[in-house]
């Protein structure tokens, strides 16, 4: 039930077991004075000088609460996890004015806010994804891969979240499948910090370049298991293919690889469950200043690979939607000209080396699952 009508996975990650615990095991008087919400409640409330309680559909369909068809707190939810109605705050759309701001929070006084979304969804606006198709990865410490499958709520999809991507002010609503991948740029880190084969994570993309294959070297960085397309606990991280010539090289080389297979594994899953075709890949995070890396992945997904002039598109994307509130954009086709592309990576026509490469890398992830014994 909780799948179907969250489009979450049932984890403690979410929202709705936190209140349940809080409510049995703190002495919260469960009255009409208790407000239960999300970061972005929290901060509203605030800056409105109390006079809000309010939220967003993206960040509401992270609470595993709310019913992300019918827009609404899902009143069996909350009498499964105990939770009162009464508390919960105002869905209102992710575009549209949501208040003013209160001299009493330090700033000036009549200032209006009008665009909330969450993390994630923010980052697929600010990289204006607004069409059925488009899609972009969030190259950090892991990476978060969203794409827009349009109007019409998928139903769920094995080894992936199913989301609101954003709602307008004049009710548009648009669904997104999101593909959490638990190490990327970690699995970096970790060549650094703890193997010491680069000093600093800049060194990563020449030194991967320097060679012109893995050699024959897989890494699957499954540290702390694998996300989507596996959702798999028990898997570990693994090191095949080494031979008495492996450098690193190779090694390096085959971190910066995973990070191609990994996306292409849960984008693929993604775009088989919503049947969609994926036009192209937006990129943004740290990892994405790889030249090399973008251009693998370019390679590994057959489609065409962009890097934007900002970067910064969790914030944008909130100032898109809150200019578009306000008139400062007319339409979502106006907001998405002001999208600019620094840096295009075209894929290689043939896919047979590609190809090859994810099939190797394929046997490696069999290798690396259901390691732990439970």
């Amino acid at each position: 039930m909780v799948r179907d009508v969250t489009g979450l996975v049932l984890d403690p990650y979410f929202s709705g077991s936190k209140v349940e615990w809080l409510l049995a095991n703190r002495p919260i008087p469960i009255d009409a004075d208790l407000a239960v919400g999300t970061i972005d409640t929290w901060l509203l409330w605030n800056l409105t000088g109390g006079e809000v309680h309010a939220t967003d559909p993206t960040n509401a369909s992270r609470t595993m609460l709310f019913d992300i068809r019918s827009l609404q707190w899902s009143a069996p939810l909350c009498e499964l996890f105990g939770v009162p109605m009464h508390a919960l705050p105002t869905v209102l759309p992710s575009s549209g004015r949501m208040g003013l701001t209160s001299a009493a929070c330090g700033v000036p006084a009549g200032i209006p806010i009008s665009g909330i979304a969450g993390d994630q969804q923010a980052a697929l606006f600010g990289q204006a994804c607004v069409a059925p198709g488009m899609a972009k990865n969030t190259y950090g410490t892991g990476s978060f891969v969203l794409l827009n499958v349009g109007s019409e709520c998928p139903p769920p999809a094995a080894g992936m979240l199913t989301t609101v991507a954003y709602q307008l002010a004049d009710g548009t609503v648009a669904y997104a499948l999101e593909g959490a991948i638990f190490v990327t740029g970690a699995a970096v880190q970790w060549l650094r910090d703890g193997l010491g084969v680069i000093s600093s994570a800049a060194e990563i993309g020449p030194l991967a370049a320097s060679v012109t294959d893995n050699g024959g070297v897989y890494v699957v960085p499954a540290f702390a298991g694998l996300g989507s397309p596996w959702w798999d606990p028990y898997a570990r991280g693994t090191i095949v293919g080494i031979t008495r010539g492996t450098t690193k090289a190779h090694l390096a080389r085959a971190v910066v690889e995973a990070m191609t297979y990994q996306t292409r594994d849960a984008m693929e899953a993604m775009a088989q469950a919503a049947g969609v075709t994926i036009s192209d890949l937006r990129v943004d995070g740290g990892a994405s200043v790889m030249d090399v890396m973008l251009q693998m992945q370019a390679d590994q997904l057959g489609v065409t690979v962009r890097r934007p002039a900002d970067q910064e598109t969790t914030a944008l994307g909130a100032a898109y939607l809150a200019g578009l509130a306000e008139g400062v954009w007319p339409s979502l086709d106006a907001v998405g000209a002001e999208w600019a592309t620094e840096a295009v990576f075209e894929p290689e026509p043939d896919r047979t080396i590609a190809d090859l490469l994810h099939a190797g890398w394929q046997r490696a992830v069999e290798r690396s699952r259901d390691w732990i014994t439970h």
